[in-house]
């Protein structure tokens, strides 16, 4: 256990220092956005860069894995949109931020450092490619439900226009693709340009827990909803249970892929859901409420599906 310990507390521990120096310092939101701008298109997309560039080719053509792995995701997804629209009688927007609470996790700024930590090198593949093709939908599912509800006003054209030009110009989608085309032709990188793409992906961890820190202690705990008492729990507990059933299911992939998978989507909501919801200014208050809480849960949940993992009570074949 004190391994497991070990291997949370830098994590953990960044988040507290910036949601206590937000606290302290009482810094404006804006202050965060160059940290953030540096995160999203430097820092990240060069440890994407790295992890995928360094691959062989082969193993990053397992659309197989991908196509598990998101199904299951999107199964958590549809239990929660169909809970939020037909049980709670919600409406389709409010349904949407709700399912992308439970089922969207932060994978983007906890998932890498937490699963190379933990699981090695060997994890830097499925990381990479669930990192990449899960933002990748959730940057189409979300605009396109919105538009059906009627808040996004924009003409059927320039809303697919729009979404195409998002997925591929998003700096995550795009530094991945050019690790695919550098893995798939086996080119050297010049010794400087590996030492530059290392300096900023060393960078990545720290200042994204740092900043999702700050972002926690600008939007603070105001109220609880009720749909916190089913999303938490769906996030947190079922939504890794179901990747690892689903995994474990249909296909054989490597308890590594199956452990990576499983790790990241234990991780809490991603901050990219209270921005989906400030965009479409829908259930605001709410979302950021579930990030906050989920956030302070997964200390504990986290630290069990690591135990689990660690200590091989995890079952390599669920399935004999």
């Amino acid at each position: 256990m004190a391994d497991i310990v070990g291997l949370l507390l830098p994590f953990f521990a960044l988040i507290l220092i910036g949601y206590v120096a937000a606290r302290v310092t009482k810094q404006p939101v804006e202050a965060l956005g160059w940290l953030n701008t540096f995160i999203i298109y430097a820092a990240l997309p060069a440890l994407l860069f790295k992890l995928v560039s360094q691959t062989p080719i082969e193993q990053l053509t397992r659309v197989d894995f991908i196509a598990t792995d998101i199904a299951a995701t999107y199964s958590v997804f549809l239990l929660l949109f169909l809970i939020g629209r037909f049980l709670r009688r919600n409406s389709l927007a409010d349904s949407t931020i709700q399912a992308f609470s439970g089922a969207y996790g932060n994978i983007g700024y906890m998932g890498p450092g937490l699963a190379l930590l933990a699981l090695g090198e060997r994890a830097a593949v499925p990381v990479a490619l669930i990192v990449c093709f899960e933002n990748a939908l959730h940057f189409i599912v979300a605009p396109v439900l919105m538009a059906l509800e009627g808040g996004d006003r924009r003409s059927p054209p320039q809303l697919a226009m729009d979404i195409v030009r998002k997925v591929l110009l998003h700096p995550f989608i795009l530094s991945t693709a050019l690790g695919f085309v550098v893995a798939a032709f086996s080119l050297k990188q010049p010794a400087a340009f590996e030492q530059f793409i290392n300096y900023l992906a060393q960078a990545s961890a720290p200042c994204a827990l740092f900043a999702m820190g700050v972002t926690l202690a600008l939007r603070p705990l105001k109220r609880i909803p009720v749909e916190i008492g089913y999303i938490v729990p769906a996030k947190l507990i079922l939504h890794p249970l179901v990747v690892y059933a689903v995994l474990q299911s249909f296909g054989h992939f490597d308890p590594v892929w199956i452990e990576a998978a499983v790790l990241l989507a234990a991780l809490p909501t991603a901050t990219s859901v209270f921005v989906i919801a400030q965009q479409y200014d829908v259930w605001q208050e709410r979302s950021s409420a579930t990030i906050l809480i989920t956030t302070a849960c997964s200390v504990a949940t986290v630290s069990v599906v690591l135990y689990l993992i660690k200590s091989g009570a995890l079952p390599a074949q669920l399935f004999p």
